[in-house]
């Protein structure tokens, strides 16, 4: 079978099926983020408002398009999944005045570890000291 997208890294013969389609709308949600693009670049290039007015209907329609891509995703992935529910549609900060996303807070956990009260991981260094 030809390979079907130049964006695939590995061969495909060795690809799982999900990931292949995952790969699909992966690359259909670029291309619909970029048409946004393309048609923020034109709404604000042209003089003439009723084009204007066409221009922003087609990128509004592209956005609906992005969104239902997201969300096919969001269905086949429990870890986008998890992340997006983490950040979407909140109020607060995204990151906390440190740089840290909000789960990563001094003394909470981080995945796959525990944090001390210092900030670090408790780690190990090469020279023996903890890090």
């Amino acid at each position: 079978m030809a390979q079907a997208s130049a964006t695939f890294h590995e061969d495909t013969s060795d690809l799982r099926p999900e990931t292949m389609e995952r790969h699909r709308a992966i690359v259909s949600l670029m291309e619909e983020l970029e048409a946004v693009d393309w048609y923020d670049q034109r709404i604000d290039a042209t003089s003439d408002e009723e084009l204007r007015e066409v221009l922003r209907h087609n990128r509004d329609e592209e956005k609906e398009h992005a969104a239902m891509t997201l969300e096919w995703l969001r269905r086949h992935d429990p870890e986008l999944d998890r992340e997006l529910r983490r950040y979407l549609f909140t109020d607060g900060p995204i990151l906390d005045d440190h740089g840290h996303d909000h789960d990563h807070e001094e003394g909470d956990a981080a995945p796959g570890g525990s944090v001390r009260g210092d900030g670090s991981l408790g780690i190990g260094g090469l020279s023996g000291r903890q890090i």
